[in-house]
C-alpha cells in the first residue's frame, strides 16, 4: 500500500486498507493521480533502479526536473525544480532522459481504463483525472471505494505503474484525499464527514491559498480550515477581497459546486522548444520552426482536426515574450503550410535578437470533414501533394518510431 506519509495520524481512519474498511457513502467523485508518473514509466524497464533515487530530466543547463521517484524526493528533489538544484540536493541520483512519446502513450491507456468505467472523466494532465462514478455504481456492481480499488489494480496490471485515489462527495476534497493517499494508496472521505475531515487541516490545504494568502491568514490568527469556516464571511471579504473570501469560505465549509467536466475538444495544438544556449542563427531557427511545425501537424492529423490560424511564440534572451498569429484562407494540417506561415511571422517580428524559446501553435480547430478552399493557381495545382506525403510519413513513424522519416533539412541540425 505504501507509506501514506501525507495522511495525518488523526485522519488515519479514512485510509482504505481492505474491502469494507471505510464508509464510502456519497463518495461518487474520485481523483486519481499516478505516482511519480514519468519516473514510474521509465522504471518499468529498469527494475534495478526502483529503490534508488531516480530523476527524469533533460540534460541541458536550463532543464527542469520532469519527475522524481520517492527515494529522490526524500532529498528534497521535486518536479519543476532546475536540474542544477536537484543535482546539488541529490548528486548520487540516477538522471534519466525523458523518452519522447512514451508518457502520452501510457496516459492514453490509463485514461481508457477510466472511460470504460464512466463517461464522466475530466483529465487534468497526463497523469491525473477526476471521475464521477455515481451513475456507474449499479452497472459495475460495486461502491466508490470498490471502483477505486478496481482502477488501482488495473493500472498496475496493465501498465506497470501505481496510482493513488481520493474519493469524496466534492472535487476539492477528492483531490486532497488522493494527495494524502500517496504513494500507492486510497483515502475515502464520507460525504457526511466532509466538514469534520477538512477542519483538522491547515489553511494551506485550501485551493487558492498560496504563500502570501497563508501569511495574511496566519497574521490574523487563522491557522486551520476550521478557523476560516468560523470567520464571518464579511470579514474574509474585507481581508482577502470578495471573490477569494467567498471561495475560501465555501471550501472551508465543505461546499464545492463544481462537477466533473468531460474532456472538451482541443482549442489549439502547439509545440515549443527552449534552447540550452540562446540562438541567433536565422537559418537554424527556421529549421527549428520546421521541426515544430512537423510535430504540430502530426498531432493535428492524429487527432483528426485541422486549424485555420497559425501562431508563433518567441521568448528573447531578456525573457521578453511575443506572440504573433495569422489566419489562413482555409484549414490545414500540413506541416509545409504551417511552417511557411510561421517563418513569415518570425521574419516579420524579429530582427536578429538572441532567442531563448520558440514555439508554433495552430488554433481555430475543426474536424477534418470541413471542406478545403480550392485553389485555381496553376502552380499550386501542379505542386506535390504534400498532405499525402506527410500522411505516408505518419505511417512510417507509427511503425518505426517518431523521427523515423524527417525532412532532409532537419538532418543537418542533428549533426551540428
Amino acid at each position: 500500500m505504501g507509506s501514506n506519509a501525507g495522511l495525518p495520524a488523526t485522519l488515519a481512519r479514512y485510509r482504505v486498507t481492505g474491502p469494507g474498511t471505510v464508509d464510502d457513502t456519497g463518495c461518487g467523485l474520485l481523483h486519481v493521480d499516478m505516482d511519480a508518473f514519468f519516473a514510474a514509466v521509465e522504471l518499468r524497464t529498469r527494475p534495478e533502479l526502483v529503490h534508488r533515487p531516480v530523476v527524469v530530466a533533460g540534460a541541458g543547463p536550463r532543464s527542469v526536473v520532469l519527475s522524481a521517484n520517492y527515494p529522490a524526493r526524500v532529498y528534497g528533489v521535486r518536479s519543476a525544480m532546475p536540474v542544477g538544484a536537484a543535482r546539488r540536493l541529490c548528486p548520487h541520483a540516477v538522471y534519466l532522459p525523458p523518452t519522447r512519446g512514451l508518457y502520452g502513450e501510457v496516459s492514453r491507456g490509463v485514461m481508457a481504463i477510466f472511460q470504460e468505467l464512466t463517461p464522466l472523466v475530466e483529465p487534468l494532465s497526463l497523469d491525473e483525472a477526476f471521475l464521477d462514478v455515481s451513475g456507474a455504481l449499479r452497472r459495475l456492481g460495486t461502491t466508490p471505494a470498490g471502483v477505486g480499488a478496481m482502477i488501482r489494480a488495473r493500472v498496475e496490471a496493465e501498465h506497470g505503474i501505481s496510482c493513488s485515489v481520493g474519493a469524496a462527495g466534492v472535487k476539492f476534497v477528492a483531490k486532497l484525499a488522493s494527495g494524502m493517499a500517496k504513494p500507492d494508496g486510497m483515502v475515502v472521505v464520507p460525504s457526511a464527514e466532509t466538514v469534520a475531515f477538512l477542519h483538522q487541516l491547515p489553511v494551506s490545504a485550501l485551493w487558492g491559498v498560496g504563500k502570501r494568502t497563508q501569511e495574511n491568514l496566519h497574521r490574523v490568527g487563522l491557522e486551520t480550515i476550521a478557523d476560516v469556516a468560523k470567520t464571518p464571511l464579511a470579514r474574509l471579504r474585507s481581508m482577502l477581497g470578495t471573490a477569494l473570501g467567498e471561495h475560501l469560505h465555501a471550501l472551508a465549509n465543505g461546499r464545492d459546486e463544481r462537477g466533473v467536466v468531460p474532456e472538451t475538444p482541443d482549442k489549439s495544438i502547439g509545440a515549443e522548444r527552449t534552447f540550452d544556449v540562446d540562438r541567433t542563427d536565422r537559418e537554424q531557427l527556421a529549421r527549428e520552426l520546421l521541426d515544430l511545425s512537423f510535430r504540430v501537424a502530426e498531432t493535428l492529423r492524429a487527432r483528426g482536426v485541422r486549424g485555420r490560424t497559425v501562431s508563433i511564440k518567441v521568448r528573447f534572451a531578456d525573457f521578453r515574450t511575443i506572440t504573433r498569429a495569422r489566419t489562413l484562407p482555409s484549414v490545414t494540417d500540413v506541416a509545409r503550410d504551417i511552417h511557411a506561415t510561421a517563418v513569415a511571422l518570425f521574419t516579420e517580428s524579429t530582427a536578429g535578437e538572441p532567442i531563448r524559446l520558440i514555439g508554433v501553435r495552430v488554433e481555430g480547430l475543426s474536424g477534418t470533414g470541413e471542406p478545403e478552399q480550392l485553389s485555381f493557381d496553376a502552380v499550386a495545382a501542379s505542386a506535390p501533394r504534400w498532405r499525402e506525403a506527410e500522411i505516408a510519413a505518419d505511417g512510417v513513424s507509427s511503425r518505426f518510431g517518431a523521427g523515423a522519416i524527417r525532412p532532409a533539412s532537419l538532418l543537418r541540425r542533428d549533426t551540428e
